[in-house]
C-alpha cells in the first residue's frame, strides 16, 4: 500500500478506537498528548468529542458483529460495556430496537464527521456528511479505468508468447513506489495484485492470498478482479463518494486514504507498469502496440478513422 508520511488523523483515531483505551486518559496517553490537547485536536479535526466518537463507532461495530451472528453477550463486552443490560439500553437508544433484532440496512449511525466502522480492519469516512469538493469522476477518468483494465488484459495475453525462462529473466527494470521490478513476471504480477489488494482494503476484506504468477494464472486472476474493481468504481461514482476516506489496517501502520487518491494512485502506476511491460515484451521479441488510449477507443468503437 502507498505510504504518505505521518498521518495525524489516523494516529488520533487509533488512540480513540484502540480496544485497550476505555477512558479519555487512555486515549490521550495512546496519542502521546495531554487529555486537554488530545480532546481539542480530535474535536477540531472530527467535530466530535473522543468519548462520544468511540461510543458511536463501537456501537456500529456491535451492530455489524450482531448481523454476522455473534452472541449479544460477547458483543456487549467487546464494545466496552460492563453489563449486557447497559449495552442493550445504549443500543436501543441508538438504533430504536434491542440488539436481539437485526439492524435493517446500514449499521452506520448519524455522524458529524462521516467517520464510521466499516469492517474488522477499516474505518470509512463518508464525505456526504461533510463539506466536500465536487466528484472527481468525469468521463475521461471513466475511459482511463476501462482502458487500464482492457490494456492489462491484452498485455497478459501477449505474455503467453514469452518462453518461461525469458518471462522470469531480468531485463530493463521498471521503478515504482515499491522499488524495482526487473522481470516481466514481476511487473505483470504486481499489476494484477495492486487491484486485488486495494479492492480488499476498500471492501474491508482480508489480505489476498499468494497465487500463481504465470501468464495463464494472471489472466484468470485479472478476469476475477477486473469486474469487481469496475463495480467498485461505478458504485463510488454513483454515490458521489470520491472524497470519502477509509482508514485501512492492511497497511502497516494503518493509514487513512481518500478514495479518489487511491484510484489516481492505481491508474498512475498501472500506466507506468504497462509502458514498462511493453518495453520488456519488445526486448523479448514480442510485437506489441504503443498502448495509446486514443487508438484503443477507436478500436473499441469500431472507428478506424
Amino acid at each position: 500500500m502507498a505510504t504518505t508520511g505521518r498521518d495525524r488523523l489516523r494516529e488520533l483515531l487509533d488512540a480513540v478506537l484502540d480496544d485497550q483505551h476505555r477512558t479519555l486518559d487512555d486515549m490521550a496517553g495512546g496519542a502521546y498528548a495531554s487529555t486537554y490537547h488530545f480532546s481539542r485536536q480530535l474535536s477540531a479535526a472530527a467535530g466530535e468529542p473522543p468519548v462520544a466518537m468511540r461510543r458511536r463507532v463501537m456501537l456500529e461495530r456491535a451492530a455489524w458483529r450482531l448481523r454476522g451472528g455473534a452472541p449479544v453477550t460477547d458483543v456487549a463486552f467487546e464494545a466496552g460495556y460492563e453489563s449486557v443490560e447497559g449495552f442493550s439500553r445504549a443500543f436501543s437508544r441508538a438504533y430504536g430496537h434491542p440488539p436481539s433484532q437485526p439492524v435493517a440496512g446500514s449499521h452506520w449511525l448519524p455522524a458529524p464527521n462521516g467517520i464510521h466502522f466499516h469492517s474488522p480492519t477499516s474505518l470509512w469516512v463518508h464525505s456526504g456528511e461533510q463539506e466536500m469538493s465536487h466528484s472527481l469522476m468525469t468521463l475521461p477518468l471513466k475511459l482511463m479505468v476501462h482502458h487500464d483494465l482492457d490494456d492489462t488484459r491484452a498485455l497478459l495475453d501477449l505474455a503467453k508468447q514469452v518462453p518461461a525462462a525469458d518471462y522470469r529473466r531480468e531485463v530493463r527494470p521498471v521503478r515504482t513506489w515499491e522499488g524495482e521490478e526487473s522481470t516481466l513476471a514481476q511487473v505483470l504480477e504486481r499489476q494484477v495484485y495492486t487491484l486485488e489488494v486495494w479492492l480488499a482494503a476498500i471492501r474491508g476484506e482480508g489480505f489476498p492470498e499468494d497465487r500463481s504468477d504465470d501468464p495463464a494464472a494472471l489472466v484468470r486472476r485479472h478476469d476475477e478482479v477486473a469486474p469487481r474493481w469496475l463495480d467498485l468504481v461505478r458504485d463510488v461514482d454513483r454515490r458521489g463518494a470520491w472524497d470519502d476516506r477509509i482508514v485501512d489496517a492492511l497497511c502497516d501502520p494503518p493509514e487513512s486514504f481518500v478514495l479518489g487518491s487511491i484510484l489516481a494512485h492505481v491508474l498512475t502506476y498501472s500506466a507506468h507498469r504497462r509502458l514498462g511491460a511493453r518495453a520488456m515484451l519488445a526486448e523479448l521479441g514480442v510485437e506489441v502496440d504503443e498502448g495509446d488510449p486514443i487508438n484503443w477507443l477507436r478500436r473499441r468503437s469500431g472507428d478506424d478513422a
